[in-house]
């Protein structure tokens, strides 16, 4: 994201949460003499943690994954692949280091001075989440040293992102797992207080926290499968052996309100910020549901006549008048009046997160009755549910497990069917372009062909986002400079 004043708009909902930016800051963090409860820092993470999924992150992976195509502003670059230095600067400061793991960490030395064990849990998790979504940006990322501002570490190195997921006891990385185990382990000890309405995700349901604990696991050790199998099926034995999101009410969703300054970020960015006009749906995304008759279509998409009103990926004519006639996303995506919410991982991702396992991961051990057939006409039908299509419409596309329709039926190689699987998870994934990248870069799925005027590396799709400049120029951690044609660890595709 530019640094513009348009584009500001969109962080300041969670800026006004946390206070003062120089509070926040991301590698000098100041003593604070107030001590801030738990209950009003768990909002401003949750909240943060969405913005940096859905804001400007998820205008860029939305637009270079084929959903929305760029009309005009930043999303036109990045519809034809080109990144900088200076792209995302709000997003790394003020909605991830600044934002929601200050935040999270704030909230955690604060549970633990007063035995708050739900709240401590709950931070551990998320900031798992954060973390793991700024590394598969990124790749190598300040982790371990990081927010340590106040020990003097203003230069925090970067540690490998395999350090990250693996861990390292050598260096004192703590893994994304043994993180979220951590917080596993705090949300079954006794706690002094318990969130209520403060928990805008699941309102002090503690169950469903451990849920989406053990489904974050999953989704993680399927990222790095490709390059640990055998580590990643152990994880997912052990995530199964537990509990995890097995119903749409289950969904790790942020919530947001309906009021103007409180909408969630996908919706501010589609209808009422400053750049409403830089994108619009591409045609490959309304082409793709058309052609599988999907159900789930007029509910993510805007129709404002008798067809949809879209351009082509890197198009670079004449836009459609008026824009107000412009396909955008839908209610299903934004929620009704932007109260969202967004979605980080759902009941259907769990489905065809497992549903692939299956297929592709020597060891993992599902339970009784599951298959990757299964799991993955479950995984459609719980897309089209949680979009507002009817069960018995949904019963209807998808066909039960004794006889499922054509577009529910794993056919052929290993290599077709999980074609199948990541483009069913692909349209159950649409508002959520990060996730959509992910997919893409580490299985090749779905088929993405190249955008018209392609540019950036090599006219290639980008693999990772460019450190910014400033980053780079304030700490020598940052060297060397990544390209964007570079894969990042997990990505062996």
């Amino acid at each position: 994201m530019k640094f513009s004043i348009g584009k500001i708009l969109l962080v300041l909902p969670l800026a006004l949460t946390l206070g003062c930016s120089d509070f926040l800051d991301v590698n000098q963090s100041p003593n604070n003499p107030l001590a801030v409860p738990p209950n009003t820092l768990l909002p401003s993470g949750l909240a943060g943690s969405a913005f940096a999924n859905a804001n400007e992150l998820n205008r860029f992976a939305s637009t270079v994954t084929s959903y929305l195509a760029g009309a005009g502003g930043s999303p036109a670059l990045y519809d034809t692949y080109v990144l900088t230095g200076t792209d995302f600067g709000n997003q790394w400061n003020g909605e991830i280091y600044n934002g929601s793991l200050i935040a999270y960490k704030k909230m955690i030395e604060e549970a633990d001075k007063i035995g708050a064990k739900a709240y401590s849990g709950i931070g551990k998790i998320m900031t798992a989440y954060t973390f793991a979504l700024a590394t598969d940006i990124w790749g190598d990322i300040p982790y371990s040293q990081a927010l340590q501002g106040d020990k003097g570490i203003t230069r925090p190195r970067l540690d490998t992102q395999e350090d990250i997921y693996k861990g390292n006891a050598t260096l004192g990385i703590t893994s994304l797992f043994d993180m979220i185990r951590d917080g596993e382990a705090d949300l079954n000890a006794a706690t002094t207080q318990t969130p209520k309405t403060d928990d805008i995700v699941y309102g002090g349901n503690m169950t469903n926290w451990k849920k989406a604990g053990y489904t974050l696991m999953i989704k993680l050790a399927l990222q790095m499968s490709a390059k640990e199998p055998a580590l990643a099926a152990s994880i997912i034995n052990e995530a199964i052996s537990q509990d995890y999101i097995k119903t749409n009410a289950e969904n790790l969703g942020v919530k947001f309100g309906s009021a103007v300054g409180s909408q969630s970020p996908i919706y501010t960015y589609m209808f009422v910020s400053l750049f409403t006009n830089e994108l619009i749906v591409s045609t490959r995304y309304v082409n793709l549901l058309t052609g599988l008759n999907d159900p789930r279509l007029p509910l993510f998409v805007t129709k404002p006549g008798a067809s949809y009103v879209t351009i082509d990926n890197g198009f670079r004519g004449t836009l459609p008048s008026p824009t107000a006639n412009w396909s955008r996303w839908n209610t299903a995506v934004t929620g009704a009046s932007g109260a969202g919410p967004v979605k980080l991982i759902t009941n259907a991702m769990r489905c065809f997160m497992l549903s692939e396992a299956a297929l592709t991961i020597p060891g993992v051990i599902l339970p009784a009755g599951q298959t990757a057939q299964t799991l993955f006409q479950e995984g459609i039908k719980a897309s089209l549910t949680d979009a507002g299509v009817t069960s018995a419409a949904a019963d209807t596309y998808a066909g039960t497990s004794a006889a499922p329709t054509g577009v529910a039926t794993l056919t052929g190689s290993t290599s077709n069917q999980l074609n199948q699987i990541i483009t069913q998870k692909y349209i159950a994934m649409t508002g959520n372009g990060l996730e959509a990248w992910n997919d893409w870069r580490r299985t090749g799925f779905p088929t993405l062909p190249p955008h018209q005027n392609a540019a950036g590396e090599d006219g290639t799709r980008p693999l990772r986002a460019r450190y910014l400049d400033a980053e780079v120029t304030r700490n020598p951690n940052f060297n060397p400079v990544r390209k964007t044609n570079e894969n990042v660890w997990w990505d062996v595709n």
